[in-house]
């Protein structure tokens, strides 16, 4: 065996050797979980038994952390184990974690029928670009970052359509010790997300008007060369829904309102799940 290392020197030299292959906010992803979680929990040991894993998971959920965060911080956790122990730094025995079994179902929150009417009503009488935004995410089920994103070129109402290709987020960077965020314009999630969403007649009628006289290099939020920034949108999105009386729904309710609305339609789960970009069907059926 090579010379056994401390978990934090494997963490290093497996984050340098990730850098070359993964794109930068996942980078960024992974940097965030190792430097709040797997550092200070594990860093100065040279091996990690289950039991020692097991006690983490149990305290990141009494802390509030989701199932769903902690079981990404075990699969970053798993990736540097075995990149170690490839190397022969450090040993990996694959653990079999336990959750508490949730008791309440989670259930994906949507708006009514009639609160989504009523949002889309107001919008089309109050017209604004960043209330266009809104309007688009329950017609087509876009990532907050996707419609930040979202330029006029991407509009396409000749044929009718919405093109994905791309989406803003903030990650976190270190760079010599310092600690900053940067504003990044990136291909979307997976290669799934990269897809084509058909326009509803309402939204085709909405922005048909304006493909005639708008820069098509500007984003459609804006329509301005500069983009808004999810932070600032879902903002904005907030003080919307308090104005106009809703319950309170996080910005991703929107998307699901779309898919919950797609799949009363009767429409299939597998168009469903084109439509939304998920990388497989399993997450449109475990999700709706």
């Amino acid at each position: 065996m090579n010379q056994q290392k401390q978990i934090c020197e494997v963490i290093d030299l497996w984050k340098a050797d990730k850098k070359q292959y993964v794109k930068k906010s996942s980078y960024a992803a992974y940097l965030l979980l190792t430097e709040n979680h797997l550092l200070p929990a594990f860093g100065q040991l040279k091996e990690i038994e289950e039991t020692d894993v097991q006690a983490f998971v149990l305290k990141k959920l009494d802390s509030g952390l989701s199932h769903k965060t902690i079981k990404d911080i075990l699969i970053v956790l798993k990736m540097i184990l075995k990149f170690g122990a490839k190397k022969k730094w450090t040993t990996y025995t694959p653990f079999d974690i336990q959750f508490p079994t949730v008791r309440e179902s989670q259930s994906t929150e949507i708006l009514s029928r009639a609160d989504q009417k009523k949002i889309m009503n107001y919008i089309q009488e109050h017209f604004t670009f960043r209330n266009l935004g809104v309007y688009i995410c329950l017609s087509a089920g876009m990532r907050i970052g996707e419609v930040c994103a979202l330029t006029w070129e991407d509009v396409d109402t000749d044929i009718g359509v919405i093109h994905v290709r791309r989406t803003i987020q903030r990650i976190y960077v270190i760079e010599d010790g310092v600690r900053r965020t940067e504003l990044i314009l990136d291909t979307p999630k997976t290669k799934n997300s990269i897809r084509e969403i058909p326009l509803s007649k309402d939204l085709l009628r909405i922005l048909k008007p304006f493909k005639k006289i708008v820069n098509p290099s500007f984003f459609v939020l804006t329509n301005d060369a500069k983009p808004t920034e999810p932070r600032t949108y879902r903002s904005y999105y907030k003080n919307l829904m308090k104005d106009l009386k809703m319950p309170e729904l996080k910005f991703h309710g929107l998307r699901h309102s779309f898919a919950t609305r797609c799949i009363e339609s009767n429409c299939d789960y597998k168009t469903v799940s084109v439509l939304l970009g998920h990388s497989n069907i399993s997450t449109t059926l475990n999700l709706y």
